[in-house]
């Protein structure tokens, strides 16, 4: 028989296991969401708290109407190839500017999966850690939305609005940078290009994939695209198998900036020089684009200047504003010395 606890005071987790009719020891690993449960038993738990209103002892003044001064942000990323992308540095140096003037946290957690990351927000929601997420590298159907949605949690996409299903969102055009990349290697002469590329899954990578192949075909060149993780060792690998093919491209464009500079030093170990044998543009026009040697040819956009967005727009819709989308500055093409005429072939 399902019971209900008082409101005059706060839900614990012995109310919460008394009502899912598990230990408390359950109840604890559910909501924090660790290993020790069945999925029955965590997907009990979690209805039987969202029912009660459970909080924890630490957002208890949440109960009392005060937000948790807090907005969240999962990635579903590798540490290891996190410590190394500049990108997601930068961004979080932007959200974490604007959090500041409002005396604001940002909670961050990494994940394995897409699911992991949705059932992160919906354990923050439940706990009332968090007055808001931002959702990045969104993939079809994305669990996040469906997560956002039904819990009526303030959230802003950071991506093209055709994947935010009418949430907030904050985007760049990536098919018009796209576009700029392709047709400088067309101008320079080049006939063959690559295009090494993000995971299929990601939501963006197939709005870079269209633009590639559209400018491709429009300046009359052969093109290919070859998938990787991002990752260091899967952008090496990926330009030594292209570089060491029979008809090798001379031209490279990179989905982020550390598979480009690892591209660098592959080519220069395969006896190529870069740029008279093989062009390279990278996408993010981080630091290492300018450190490096030959500097790197690079789309570049501010993206701690995207990340303060993002983190404007998310206390917006926090603090009730309608949904709405907002396009952020386009990438545009940095010209630097790993770009060049491309080589007179036999």
């Amino acid at each position: 028989m399902m019971t209900s606890v008082p409101q005059t005071r706060r839900v614990t987790i012995a109310d919460v296991a008394r009502e899912a009719q598990t230990s408390t020891a359950s109840v604890s690993y559910a909501l924090n969401g660790r290993s020790g449960v069945s999925p029955a038993t965590r997907e009990r738990v979690l209805e039987v708290a969202a029912r009660l209103g459970w909080s924890p002892a630490s957002a208890a003044r949440t109960l009392a109407g005060a937000g948790a001064d807090t907005i969240g942000l999962v990635l579903a990323k590798d540490p290891r190839d996190l410590s190394v992308e500049p990108f997601y540095m930068q961004f979080i140096a932007g959200v974490e500017a604007t959090l500041t003037s409002r005396s604001m946290g940002l909670l961050l957690e990494v994940a394995p999966d897409a699911d992991a990351e949705a059932e992160a927000i919906r354990r923050w929601h439940m706990s009332r850690r968090v007055d808001g997420v931002l959702l990045t590298d969104l993939i079809p159907d994305d669990p996040r939305i469906s997560v956002v949605s039904e819990g009526a949690i303030p959230a802003v996409v950071v991506g093209d609005p055709s994947v935010a299903a009418g949430l907030t969102t904050v985007w760049t055009n990536d098919a018009e940078a796209m576009q700029q990349a392709v047709e400088h290697l067309a101008a320079l002469g080049h006939r063959r290009i690559t295009r090494v590329a993000a995971p299929r899954r990601y939501a963006y990578t197939a709005i870079r994939d269209d633009a590639f192949e559209h400018a491709a075909r429009a300046a009359g060149l052969e093109h290919d695209i070859v998938r990787t993780d991002l990752s260091p060792d899967s952008g090496a690998a990926a330009a030594r198998t292209v570089l060491s093919s029979p008809r090798p491209p001379t031209g490279l464009l990179f989905d982020n900036d550390v598979m480009a500079v690892v591209a660098l030093t592959t080519a220069h170990e395969l006896g190529l020089s870069v740029p008279s044998d093989v062009s390279i543009i990278a996408w993010d026009d981080s630091l290492l684009c300018r450190l490096v040697t030959p500097g790197l040819t690079a789309l570049g956009h501010d993206v701690v200047a995207l990340g303060a967005h993002a983190a404007r727009r998310l206390l917006d819709v926090i603090d009730g504003a309608d949904p709405s989308t907002h396009q952020d500055a386009t990438p545009t093409l940095q010209v630097r010395a790993s770009t060049g005429r491309a080589p007179v072939e036999a």
